[in-house]
């Protein structure tokens, strides 16, 4: 495996944290606190493996290519449309550490109606950015695929 293999890798890591998301809330929703607590623990640590796989991939784009990143070039219609997508999903992926963290805090101290309050704004955001992800990956690498001279 090299460099080169890990968008698809942080594609399937964003699609595992997502049924992993899902799963939990369905648990929690019929009372299954053990398999909520073990779903969600899972959604964090892919979460967290993601993010080292991303961080690690965009680290090595830049000493390769000299950019940390694939410009979205083509099709120059749909462009716009990737932006928005890649905006509102970069957003929510700032924004959803601090709350995963509070998150996280908050059921690990047993202060469930704490958690409970702040999981109903991190559930929709972290699923959203999960989705995104991997619609990310699919229009960049599979649907539209960037030439390597548009690494920039």
């Amino acid at each position: 495996m090299t460099y080169t293999d890990l968008p698809l890798v942080n594609a399937c890591l964003n699609a595992t944290c997502t049924v992993l998301l899902l799963l939990g809330w369905n648990f929690i929703r019929s009372g299954h606190r053990e398999a909520h607590r073990s779903c969600m623990i899972g959604a964090l640590f892919t979460s967290a493996a993601f993010l080292a796989c991303y961080l690690y991939y965009h680290w090595k784009m830049q000493q390769v290519h000299g950019a940390a990143h694939t410009k979205f070039v083509d099709p120059a219609w749909f462009r716009p449309i990737y932006l928005a997508i890649l905006f509102t999903h970069l957003v929510g992926a700032i924004a959803i550490v601090p709350l995963v963290l509070l998150t996280v805090s908050r059921a690990f101290k047993e202060r469930f109606e704490a958690h409970k309050a702040v999981a109903r704004w991190t559930l929709p955001i972290w699923l959203y950015v999960s989705v995104t992800g991997v619609v990310i990956y699919l229009l960049l690498y599979q649907v539209f695929p960037q030439v390597k001279a548009s690494v920039q």
